[in-house]
């Protein structure tokens, strides 16, 4: 027997160790068949002259072409090489064409995309550019066919899912443009929000009561002494509460879905009048939806006369945010009210316009969808846009039509992003800035002669008088725009008094600006914190950049504690933890239990006006702050015989938070964690765990480093997508990170390699010269 069982294990161990040879074998194997070549040449059609890649041992890329054709050319083969699954998906998401490879499941999400049409305005888009910006967008589209015409390894999705790339089109480039501003233009949201309050009878009062105004004491982004503009001249609730269903749909790891308040960004310039180096440093960090992979990819591009440095969008053939050898900028979202919902009055042959009938206009959208059917839609479109509403609709409801900034014929936002490479002064700067449309967004500005600026650029709509742009409207012609705002009158600011700029979401313009650029903005947190950092020292340092970026001082704790220093507690447990959060000092670290116990404290109490608003956590504290000092009614209880207070609330909230978190109480970053996942094979349980990836993560929505969660499990959905800090006294010593890595690829070194640096806090260097070179790769034109 024994010497059966011995045989038996040797056996056993024999097979452990085929099968361990064969998972090797076959990893490499796959590895190989999956990712691209980084070292040697690369011959390809369409260049006019080598091209140098190199790659730092981070992943870091740096191109050197000869002019600025290959310079493109080349950035669209290094993003396909490393990022060609993110781009087919980005562009499939764009062009409503996901269920062509993904099947029925996102059938309900390509009819949405199809009916607002991303994709056919991106192709207007294109035809709108100038000639030198074709020639950028037709380079980088150039570069991915070339490098899709070598039958490169492809990445392991398109194996997987069994289907190869097609040819990129200019449009492919233009879309995700348009899909980034849907992103972060949330207004129609909010009007469908109140349109389906409305229809349930909630009056305006209450309306402003949930979702209040921008506090008059807040800080804004340009002072009252920044403007120097001249004084103006003389039942239908269904299709609302479906359409927002259905956006929250779509895929959140492409910051496409979710809450769009959740997404946000902080960034500021300071003078050389406050710095330790008498230079200015700039600082940014966009707040987006986590995935896999990152949004942004670093690169650094070189050709006569073009220079720039920072980060990018795979998919797109520019810097977007980063610097060149004299200026840099950084970018955070306006929040700018660009979209409005009109009304139509539906009649036989059209809408009411005007004293008379309208028809409409209809396209065909074919969906093909993998082992279905085709699926045919018709979309309407109105003088305002596509009706949204069909995709939805119900029998009775009148038709919702979209009038959106994104959509008009002529965008040439990428022209903006292309001139800034270009730009050496603030009158360039402006100059580039001239082409945008939207998502419209706080830039700020910096160069190497002690400058700074900031601006708002963007197409911002001209209403009438008595139109808001908070509800929904009549679309009979009484409440068109009436035009857009010139640049001159754009919120903006060059070398101002106080010496910094601070931009965080919050309000752009002081009391005296003439125009509404909106009437939502962010909570004030963080640009208060920010303000306050600035504000503790006479002379800043890149250090204190960098500190400042990784700080995670919640001061929605500081609102919320005078409303727990008057909680009475309803246990033990309760009354220990209340003396335990009063000592606390509200920065919310990973390694600690408070956090833990506050922020499952106030996601319970944003429970509080659930049947009212038809949400589970409604998210807006001030709202909360003022209903449980004025004991609102919705503090009672249904489901108990008591009529409870507010304070009674409050109490109980604490209670059912302990209850939640269980003993022992973990600590925040075991229960908050930075969560990254895959659009696609997270849905596919043996893949999840090889592609997915988590790692604690301190901070709150409100912090200045951002780590806005899920309130139903504490996963951080939203955060830093970017880190950048620029120090104009020497732009070598500049930094930059992004979670994730610089390869798609789940079997690449790269893959997530830059992670653990991001959750540290770390940087990698942003360096243009004298920097670590791992592999060199030349590409050359094919003869």
């Amino acid at each position: 027997m024994r010497r059966f069982l011995r045989g038996l294990g040797r056996f056993l161990g024999i097979l452990l160790g085929l099968l361990v040879v064969a998972g090797v074998v076959g990893f490499f194997w796959l590895r190989g068949a999956t990712l691209a070549q980084h070292d040697g040449r690369l011959a390809l059609k369409g260049l006019s002259a080598p091209v140098e890649v190199l790659r730092e041992p981070r992943g870091v890329v740096h191109i050197k072409a000869e002019n600025q054709h290959d310079i493109f050319f080349a950035l669209g083969v290094v993003h396909a090489q490393e990022r060609l699954w993110q781009m087919e998906f980005q562009r499939r998401v764009g062009a409503g064409r996901l269920s062509e490879v993904l099947g029925k499941a996102t059938l309900e999400q390509d009819k949405f995309l199809r009916t607002w049409g991303f994709y056919r305005s991106a192709e207007r888009a294109y035809q709108g550019i100038s000639p030198q910006a074709k020639a950028a967008v037709d380079a980088y589209v150039a570069g991915v066919n070339a490098y899709l015409a070598t039958n490169p390894p492809l990445p392991l999705e398109f194996r997987l899912l069994g289907f190869r790339p097609e040819p990129w089109k200019p449009a492919d480039v233009m879309v995700w443009a348009k899909m980034m501003a849907y992103d972060l233009s949330g207004n129609w949201r909010s009007e469908l929000q109140r349109y389906a309050w409305a229809a349930q009878g909630m009056s305006p009062e209450r309306m402003t009561q949930l979702r209040p105004p921008y506090p008059e004491d807040a800080p804004t982004v340009l002072q009252s002494e920044d403007l120097k503009l001249p004084p103006p001249a003389p039942k239908e609730s269904e299709p609302a509460r479906a359409l927002l269903s259905l956006a929250h749909s779509l895929p959140n790891n492409l910051v496409l879905a979710g809450d769009d308040k959740a997404r946000a960004s902080n960034n500021w310039v300071i003078s050389g009048s406050r710095t330790t180096t008498g230079k200015p440093l700039l600082a940014n960090d966009p707040h987006l939806g986590l995935g896999v992979p990152s949004v942004w990819f670093l690169v650094d591009l070189e050709a006569p006369g073009y220079r720039a440095i920072g980060s990018s969008f795979p998919g797109l053939p520019a810097v977007v945010i980063g610097r060149n050898d004299r200026v840099g900028w950084g970018v955070t979202t306006v929040g700018a009210d660009v979209q409005d919902l009109y009304i139509l009055d539906q009649v036989s042959g059209g809408y009411r316009y005007q004293g008379g009938i309208e028809p409409f206009q209809t396209r065909t959208e074919t969906i093909k969808v993998k082992g279905q059917p085709d699926v045919r839609i018709t979309v309407r479109e109105s003088r305002y846009g596509p009706v949204i509403s069909d995709v939805v609709q119900s029998a009775g409801s009148k038709p919702l039509a979209l009038r959106w900034t994104a959509l008009d014929p002529e965008d040439k936002t990428i022209e903006a992003f292309l001139g800034l490479a270009e730009a050496k002064n603030w009158a360039e700067f402006k100059a580039a800035l001239s082409h945008y449309n939207a998502p419209s967004q706080n830039f700020v500005y910096a160069d190497v002669d002690g400058n700074i600026g900031y601006m708002a650029p963007g197409k911002f709509p001209i209403r009438k008088p008595g139109h808001s742009g908070l509800m929904p409207v009549p679309g009979d012609g009484n409440w068109d725009w009436q035009g857009y705002l010139p640049q001159e009158e754009w919120p903006q600011v060059y070398n101002p008094k106080e010496g910094f700029i601070v931009t965080a979401n919050n309000k752009v313009t002081a009391p005296g600006y003439p125009h509404t650029i909106s009437l939502e903005w962010e909570e004030p947190y963080r640009a208060e914190r920010i303000r306050q950092m600035i504000l503790a020292k006479d002379k800043l340092s890149l250090e204190d950049m960098i500190a400042m970026q990784k700080d995670v001082k919640s001061l929605l704790y500081d609102a919320f504690k005078p409303l727990l220093e008057t909680l009475t507690p309803l246990s033990e447990a309760a009354g220990e933890w209340k003396a335990k959060l009063l000592a606390w000092d509200g920065v919310a670290r990973p390694e600690q239990q408070e956090p833990s116990v506050f922020e499952a404290w106030y996601t319970e109490l944003t429970r509080l006006s659930k049947k009212e608003v038809g949400q589970e956590f409604w998210e807006e504290p001030r709202y909360l702050l003022a209903a449980l000092r004025n004991n609102d009614p919705n503090c009672d209880q249904p489901e108990t015989e008591f009529a409870e207070s507010c304070a009674d609330f409050a109490a109980l909230a604490l209670e059912r938070a302990l209850k939640r978190l269980g003993e022992p109480v973990p600590r925040w970053g075991d229960l908050h964690q930075a969560t990254f996942k895959h659009p696609v094979l997270t849905n596919v349980a043996p893949l999840r765990r090889f592609v997915d990836r988590a790692v604690p993560h301190g901070g709150d929505r409100y912090t200045v480093n951002r780590g806005a969660y899920d309130p139903a499990n504490f996963h951080m959905t939203v955060g830093s997508s970017y880190r950048q800090i620029l120090d104009f006294s020497d732009l070598e010593r500049s930094l930059y990170i992004h979670p994730m890595g610089q390869s798609g690829s789940p079997l690449s070194g790269d893959f997530a390699n830059l992670l653990p640096l991001w959750q540290r806090g770390e940087y990698l260097a942003m360096k243009t010269q004298d920097y670590p070179v791992q592999s060199r790769q030349r590409i050359e034109p094919l003869r």
